[in-house]
Protein backbone atom coordinates (compact mmCIF):
# COMPACT_ATOMS: atom_id res chain seq x y z
CA UNK A 1 0.00 0.00 0.00
CA UNK A 2 1.27 3.21 -1.29
CA UNK A 3 0.81 6.47 1.30
CA UNK A 4 0.94 9.93 -0.04
CA UNK A 5 1.75 12.38 2.34
CA UNK A 6 0.43 16.52 1.82
CA UNK A 7 -0.06 19.31 4.01
CA UNK A 8 -2.71 19.63 6.84
CA UNK A 9 -5.28 21.48 5.63
CA UNK A 10 -8.88 21.78 7.61
CA UNK A 11 -11.22 22.09 5.23
CA UNK A 12 -14.60 20.47 4.53
CA UNK A 13 -14.85 19.47 8.21
CA UNK A 14 -18.27 17.31 9.06
CA UNK A 15 -19.73 18.29 11.99
CA UNK A 16 -20.63 15.67 14.91
CA UNK A 17 -22.39 18.57 17.70
CA UNK A 18 -24.87 16.44 20.84
CA UNK A 19 -27.42 18.68 22.80
CA UNK A 20 -28.43 16.77 26.29
CA UNK A 21 -30.90 18.03 28.62
CA UNK A 22 -34.38 16.89 29.90
CA UNK A 23 -37.86 17.75 28.61
CA UNK A 24 -38.35 21.31 28.54
CA UNK A 25 -34.62 22.72 28.27
CA UNK A 26 -34.64 23.73 24.65
CA UNK A 27 -32.99 21.20 23.09
CA UNK A 28 -35.10 21.17 19.39
CA UNK A 29 -35.31 24.54 19.29
CA UNK A 30 -31.30 24.99 20.00
CA UNK A 31 -30.90 22.19 16.77
CA UNK A 32 -32.76 24.34 14.80
CA UNK A 33 -31.34 27.14 15.59
CA UNK A 34 -27.57 26.01 15.32
CA UNK A 35 -28.96 24.40 11.93
CA UNK A 36 -30.21 27.05 10.40
CA UNK A 37 -26.92 28.84 10.95
CA UNK A 38 -24.77 26.08 9.33
CA UNK A 39 -27.16 26.05 6.32
CA UNK A 40 -28.85 29.12 5.96
CA UNK A 41 -30.85 27.73 2.59
CA UNK A 42 -32.60 25.69 4.42
CA UNK A 43 -30.82 22.28 3.55
CA UNK A 44 -32.19 20.81 6.64
CA UNK A 45 -32.95 17.30 7.04
CA UNK A 46 -34.83 16.29 10.50
CA UNK A 47 -34.89 12.71 11.24
CA UNK A 48 -37.76 12.67 14.51
CA UNK A 49 -38.18 9.68 16.39
CA UNK A 50 -40.36 11.59 18.89
CA UNK A 51 -44.35 11.10 17.36
CA UNK A 52 -43.71 13.92 14.45
CA UNK A 53 -43.37 16.72 17.28
CA UNK A 54 -40.86 18.24 15.70
CA UNK A 55 -43.06 19.62 13.03
CA UNK A 56 -44.29 21.77 15.95
CA UNK A 57 -41.66 24.31 14.58
CA UNK A 58 -42.66 24.15 10.87
CA UNK A 59 -43.73 27.26 10.79
CA UNK A 60 -40.72 29.16 12.20
CA UNK A 61 -37.90 26.65 10.39
CA UNK A 62 -37.41 25.26 6.71
CA UNK A 63 -36.17 21.61 7.00
CA UNK A 64 -37.24 18.43 5.38
CA UNK A 65 -38.75 16.11 8.07
CA UNK A 66 -38.91 12.41 8.09
CA UNK A 67 -41.06 10.36 10.76
CA UNK A 68 -38.92 7.66 12.03
CA UNK A 69 -40.42 4.62 14.15
CA UNK A 70 -39.76 1.44 16.26
CA UNK A 71 -37.76 -0.34 15.96
CA UNK A 72 -34.54 2.19 16.77
CA UNK A 73 -32.17 -0.33 16.11
CA UNK A 74 -28.92 1.25 14.82
CA UNK A 75 -29.23 0.22 11.40
CA UNK A 76 -32.55 2.39 10.74
CA UNK A 77 -30.59 4.92 12.09
CA UNK A 78 -27.63 4.34 9.37
CA UNK A 79 -29.99 4.48 6.66
CA UNK A 80 -31.90 7.01 7.97
CA UNK A 81 -28.92 9.26 7.62
CA UNK A 82 -28.02 8.04 4.26
CA UNK A 83 -31.58 8.78 3.12
CA UNK A 84 -31.17 12.33 4.22
CA UNK A 85 -27.58 12.99 2.24
CA UNK A 86 -29.05 11.63 -0.54
CA UNK A 87 -31.91 14.24 -0.28
CA UNK A 88 -29.18 17.23 -0.37
CA UNK A 89 -29.66 17.86 2.94
CA UNK A 90 -26.16 19.57 5.00
CA UNK A 91 -27.32 19.35 8.28
CA UNK A 92 -28.96 16.31 9.87
CA UNK A 93 -30.98 16.67 12.91
CA UNK A 94 -31.69 13.50 14.90
CA UNK A 95 -34.15 14.15 17.77
CA UNK A 96 -33.78 12.09 20.11
CA UNK A 97 -31.14 10.06 19.43
CA UNK A 98 -31.37 8.43 22.80
CA UNK A 99 -33.73 5.94 21.56
CA UNK A 100 -31.00 4.33 19.68
CA UNK A 101 -30.11 3.39 23.57
CA UNK A 102 -32.94 2.75 25.18
CA UNK A 103 -35.76 3.34 22.83
CA UNK A 104 -38.24 0.58 21.72
CA UNK A 105 -35.75 -2.16 19.93
CA UNK A 106 -33.31 -0.24 20.81
CA UNK A 107 -29.33 -1.71 21.75
CA UNK A 108 -31.01 -2.23 25.37
CA UNK A 109 -33.99 -3.85 23.86
CA UNK A 110 -32.15 -5.92 21.86
CA UNK A 111 -29.69 -7.17 24.61
CA UNK A 112 -32.43 -8.31 26.53
CA UNK A 113 -34.29 -9.74 24.08
CA UNK A 114 -31.39 -11.63 23.15
CA UNK A 115 -30.63 -12.45 27.14
CA UNK A 116 -34.60 -13.65 27.08
CA UNK A 117 -33.82 -16.10 24.44
CA UNK A 118 -30.96 -17.79 26.43
CA UNK A 119 -27.89 -16.07 25.66
CA UNK A 120 -26.41 -15.12 29.20
CA UNK A 121 -24.33 -11.60 29.77
CA UNK A 122 -22.08 -10.39 28.28
CA UNK A 123 -22.64 -12.44 25.31
CA UNK A 124 -26.12 -11.09 24.70
CA UNK A 125 -24.22 -7.79 23.91
CA UNK A 126 -21.88 -8.86 21.05
CA UNK A 127 -25.15 -8.42 18.68
CA UNK A 128 -26.16 -5.11 19.71
CA UNK A 129 -22.59 -3.51 20.47
CA UNK A 130 -21.42 -4.86 17.15
CA UNK A 131 -24.42 -2.70 15.60
CA UNK A 132 -23.85 0.44 17.07
CA UNK A 133 -20.18 0.22 16.79
CA UNK A 134 -20.97 0.44 13.02
CA UNK A 135 -23.41 3.10 13.49
CA UNK A 136 -20.21 5.05 14.40
CA UNK A 137 -18.02 4.22 12.03
CA UNK A 138 -20.94 5.34 9.36
CA UNK A 139 -21.27 8.75 11.14
CA UNK A 140 -17.61 8.93 10.51
CA UNK A 141 -17.87 9.01 6.99
CA UNK A 142 -21.09 11.42 6.56
CA UNK A 143 -19.95 14.48 4.87
CA UNK A 144 -23.32 16.55 6.53
CA UNK A 145 -23.01 17.53 9.95
CA UNK A 146 -25.03 15.87 12.19
CA UNK A 147 -26.68 17.33 15.05
CA UNK A 148 -27.40 15.07 17.72
CA UNK A 149 -30.21 15.40 20.63
CA UNK A 150 -30.13 13.55 23.43
CA UNK A 151 -32.56 12.77 26.35
CA UNK A 152 -30.98 13.20 29.87
CA UNK A 153 -31.46 11.90 33.29
CA UNK A 154 -30.18 13.61 37.16
CA UNK A 155 -28.18 10.43 38.15
CA UNK A 156 -27.34 9.91 41.76
CA UNK A 157 -24.46 7.55 43.58
CA UNK A 158 -24.91 6.11 47.12
CA UNK A 159 -21.25 6.33 48.22
CA UNK A 160 -19.48 5.78 52.09
CA UNK A 161 -18.30 10.03 52.24
CA UNK A 162 -16.06 10.80 55.58
CA UNK A 163 -17.85 12.20 57.94
CA UNK A 164 -17.26 14.61 60.89
CA UNK A 165 -19.65 13.48 64.13
CA UNK A 166 -18.01 14.43 67.75
CA UNK A 167 -14.85 15.10 66.84
CA UNK A 168 -13.96 11.87 64.88
CA UNK A 169 -13.98 10.96 61.42
CA UNK A 170 -16.15 8.40 60.23
CA UNK A 171 -17.65 6.86 57.31
CA UNK A 172 -21.50 7.63 56.42
CA UNK A 173 -23.61 6.30 53.83
CA UNK A 174 -24.53 9.32 51.81
CA UNK A 175 -26.53 10.76 48.45
CA UNK A 176 -23.79 12.21 46.14
CA UNK A 177 -25.01 13.90 43.15
CA UNK A 178 -23.91 13.24 39.85
CA UNK A 179 -25.69 15.84 37.72
CA UNK A 180 -27.52 15.38 34.45
CA UNK A 181 -26.37 12.51 32.14
CA UNK A 182 -26.91 12.05 28.71
CA UNK A 183 -28.68 8.71 27.50
CA UNK A 184 -26.75 7.24 24.94
CA UNK A 185 -23.96 4.50 24.72
CA UNK A 186 -21.14 5.52 27.13
CA UNK A 187 -18.33 6.42 24.71
CA UNK A 188 -20.90 7.97 21.98
CA UNK A 189 -19.91 11.66 23.15
CA UNK A 190 -16.65 10.99 22.59
CA UNK A 191 -17.02 11.38 19.03
CA UNK A 192 -18.80 14.18 18.79
CA UNK A 193 -17.22 17.52 17.99
CA UNK A 194 -18.77 19.61 20.46
CA UNK A 195 -21.23 18.62 23.33
CA UNK A 196 -23.33 20.36 25.71
CA UNK A 197 -25.93 20.22 28.41
CA UNK A 198 -29.53 21.94 28.29
CA UNK A 199 -31.13 22.72 31.87
CA UNK A 200 -34.68 23.25 32.10
CA UNK A 201 -33.64 26.66 34.38
CA UNK A 202 -31.54 28.04 31.66
CA UNK A 203 -33.44 27.28 28.55
CA UNK A 204 -31.70 27.03 25.32
CA UNK A 205 -28.29 28.05 27.05
CA UNK A 206 -25.36 25.46 27.50
CA UNK A 207 -24.98 24.77 31.16
CA UNK A 208 -21.23 24.85 31.32
CA UNK A 209 -21.00 23.16 35.17
CA UNK A 210 -22.67 20.28 33.40
CA UNK A 211 -20.93 17.65 31.59
CA UNK A 212 -19.94 18.91 28.11
CA UNK A 213 -17.23 18.77 25.41
CA UNK A 214 -15.45 22.40 23.87
CA UNK A 215 -12.49 22.80 22.74
CA UNK A 216 -10.69 25.84 22.44
CA UNK A 217 -10.88 26.89 18.59
CA UNK A 218 -14.44 26.89 19.08
CA UNK A 219 -15.27 28.21 22.85
CA UNK A 220 -15.54 32.09 20.64
CA UNK A 221 -18.52 30.82 19.27
CA UNK A 222 -20.41 29.81 22.52
CA UNK A 223 -20.32 32.50 24.97
CA UNK A 224 -21.10 31.40 28.08
CA UNK A 225 -25.00 32.73 29.26
CA UNK A 226 -25.99 33.04 25.49
CA UNK A 227 -28.18 30.90 23.56
CA UNK A 228 -27.27 28.66 20.81
CA UNK A 229 -28.12 30.52 18.03
CA UNK A 230 -28.00 30.73 14.26
CA UNK A 231 -24.62 33.05 14.79
CA UNK A 232 -23.31 29.94 16.67
CA UNK A 233 -23.83 27.26 14.13
CA UNK A 234 -23.04 30.27 11.43
CA UNK A 235 -19.53 30.48 13.34
CA UNK A 236 -18.91 26.62 13.45
CA UNK A 237 -19.58 25.95 9.97
CA UNK A 238 -17.01 28.91 8.61
CA UNK A 239 -14.61 27.10 10.88
CA UNK A 240 -15.79 23.72 9.23
CA UNK A 241 -15.14 25.39 5.38
CA UNK A 242 -11.33 26.18 6.38
CA UNK A 243 -12.69 30.17 7.15
CA UNK A 244 -11.38 31.94 10.37
CA UNK A 245 -14.78 33.42 12.43
CA UNK A 246 -13.40 36.45 14.36
CA UNK A 247 -13.83 39.70 15.03
CA UNK A 248 -15.29 41.70 11.63
CA UNK A 249 -17.11 44.59 10.34
CA UNK A 250 -20.92 43.24 9.80
CA UNK A 251 -22.61 44.26 6.68
CA UNK A 252 -26.03 45.94 7.06
CA UNK A 253 -28.49 42.90 6.83
CA UNK A 254 -26.18 41.25 9.24
CA UNK A 255 -25.77 44.08 11.68
CA UNK A 256 -29.89 44.30 11.84
CA UNK A 257 -29.66 40.36 12.39
CA UNK A 258 -27.16 40.92 15.42
CA UNK A 259 -29.15 43.53 17.13
CA UNK A 260 -32.71 41.68 16.96
CA UNK A 261 -30.22 38.77 18.63
CA UNK A 262 -29.48 40.87 21.45
CA UNK A 263 -32.77 42.79 22.09
CA UNK A 264 -34.04 38.98 22.85
CA UNK A 265 -31.84 38.06 24.97
CA UNK A 266 -32.70 40.78 27.11
CA UNK A 267 -36.40 39.98 26.96
CA UNK A 268 -39.70 40.78 25.29
CA UNK A 269 -39.70 44.67 26.16
CA UNK A 270 -36.69 45.25 24.52
CA UNK A 271 -37.65 42.81 21.69
CA UNK A 272 -40.78 44.92 20.96
CA UNK A 273 -38.80 48.32 21.22
CA UNK A 274 -36.61 46.88 18.19
CA UNK A 275 -38.92 45.59 15.79
CA UNK A 276 -41.34 48.79 16.45
CA UNK A 277 -38.65 51.03 15.58
CA UNK A 278 -37.96 48.69 12.05
CA UNK A 279 -38.88 50.40 8.65
CA UNK A 280 -40.98 48.10 6.88
CA UNK A 281 -38.22 47.19 5.03
CA UNK A 282 -35.94 45.87 7.04
CA UNK A 283 -38.81 44.18 8.97
CA UNK A 284 -39.13 42.82 5.72
CA UNK A 285 -35.34 41.68 5.61
CA UNK A 286 -35.93 39.77 8.59
CA UNK A 287 -39.16 37.84 8.67
CA UNK A 288 -41.87 36.70 10.47
CA UNK A 289 -40.22 33.37 10.99
CA UNK A 290 -37.42 34.72 12.65
CA UNK A 291 -39.40 37.35 14.63
CA UNK A 292 -41.28 33.89 16.26
CA UNK A 293 -37.52 32.95 16.65
CA UNK A 294 -36.61 35.62 19.13
CA UNK A 295 -40.37 36.13 20.59
CA UNK A 296 -39.69 32.42 21.60
CA UNK A 297 -36.07 32.80 22.86
CA UNK A 298 -37.07 36.61 24.74
CA UNK A 299 -40.40 34.42 26.23
CA UNK A 300 -37.72 31.97 28.06
CA UNK A 301 -35.13 35.34 29.27
CA UNK A 302 -38.42 36.67 31.02
CA UNK A 303 -39.48 33.43 32.56
CA UNK A 304 -36.49 33.00 33.77
CA UNK A 305 -36.46 36.77 35.27
CA UNK A 306 -39.83 36.16 37.12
Amino acid sequence: MAFEFKPAVRENVSLLIALAGPSGSGKTMSALRMAKGISPAGKIAFLDTEARRALHYADDFTFMHADMRPPFKPANFVEGIHAAEKSGAEVIIIDSFSHEYDGEGGILDWAAEIEAGGTKPPANWLKPKLAHKQLMNALLQVRASIIFCLRADEKIAIEKVPTEINGRTVMKTAIVPLGWVPICEKRFIYEMTASFTLTPDNKGKPNFSCPHKLQEQHKAFFPPGEFISEASGAALAEWARGGVPGPHIPGANEQLFLDGEAAAQMGMTALGAFWNARTPAEKHKLGPAQLKVWKAAAAIVDQQGA
